[in-house]
């Protein structure tokens, strides 16, 4: 059986060049390869980093970040991996925050991290791009195939027509054929599902072994059950310090699931809190996209 290779790295892959003049807005910049996300401590599996060159800038790396919801962490995590890169490639770096899915509440998505302690100030600047406010046209630029397969979720593009439209380009092409079953899965989000199944070849067992369809499931499994013990937390033990929300946050799916057997069974808050996993021992392994 195929291997459907859908992942963040070969999304940007299938046109370096077009994928880095958009997130950069500059047409004079030329990808020259796609190089290593992985750091000495850590290997991050949900950003891609394109070494670029342009007449004026010189050598650059453009560092992009794909999620497929935002999270609170994340301004912390652009400054981190950002100068990661930048050490370790001895280049400036050029920092992009790419949003999936328009969040379920109004919220401010914030485009630096900011800090101040001891009189010392930090800030790192960093673009973001939420897919949501994209004009649905822009995928279909054919310079910009890593879209495609986001196209129903882009403004403008929760239209039966707009998944047609990208399914003729996607089976026109050999290489872009397997992109099919996830544009696809991104279409059920916001269109008739048995509708998306009856025009689209779902090939389910090929899309499940997907990097992108993996880590999507492992995301919404984890906003899952944070979302339940969110609620049941102060449920059973009234006022819950903000310390352990952010311990929270700082899990994967699967604490967090074994978290909520704990909370059946314990009767104190301290008790809880006790189960709580380090969160030094989940940041270097987590990977968002």
């Amino acid at each position: 059986m195929a291997k459907a290779d859908t992942g963040s790295k070969r999304l940007i892959s299938l046109d370096p060049n077009g994928w880095v003049q958009w997130v950069t807005q500059r047409p004079d910049i030329e990808a020259d390869e796609i190089i290593s996300s992985e750091f000495q401590w850590i290997g991050r599996e949900s950003d891609v980093i394109v070494k670029v060159s342009s007449p004026e800038t010189g050598e650059f790396l453009v560092l992009n970040e794909l999620q497929f919801r935002y999270d609170t962490r994340m301004p912390k995590r652009m400054r981190a991996y950002a100068a990661l890169a930048e050490e370790k490639y001895n280049l400036p770096v050029y920092p992009v925050l790419i949003n999936i899915f328009q969040p379920e509440t109004a919220v401010q998505i914030p485009n630096r991290y900011e800090s101040n302690f001891l009189g010392l100030q930090a800030r790192q600047d960093y673009r973001v791009i939420n897919l949501w406010e994209v004009d649905v046209e822009v995928a279909f630029q054919p310079t910009l195939k890593a879209l495609l397969p986001f196209s129903p979720l882009l403004r403008g593009g929760a239209q039966e027509s707009v998944v047609v439209r990208a399914i003729q380009i996607l089976r026109s092409d050999q290489q872009l054929s397997e992109l099919e079953s996830l544009l696809g899965f991104f279409a059920t989000y916001v269109l008739n599902p048995v509708r998306i199944q009856q025009i689209v070849r779902f090939d389910m067992a090929i899309l499940e072994q997907s990097p992108m369809y993996q880590q999507m499931v492992q995301k919404e499994q984890k906003r899952l059950a944070l979302r339940i013990l969110q609620r049941q937390l102060p449920r059973k033990f009234g006022e819950v310090p903000a310390t352990v929300q952010t311990a929270l946050e700082a899990l994967n799916g699967d604490q967090l699931e074994e978290l909520l057997e704990v909370l059946i069974e314990v009767n104190s808050l301290d008790a809880f809190i006790s189960a709580i996993p380090a969160a030094e021992e989940n940041e270097p392994g987590e990977a968002l996209f």
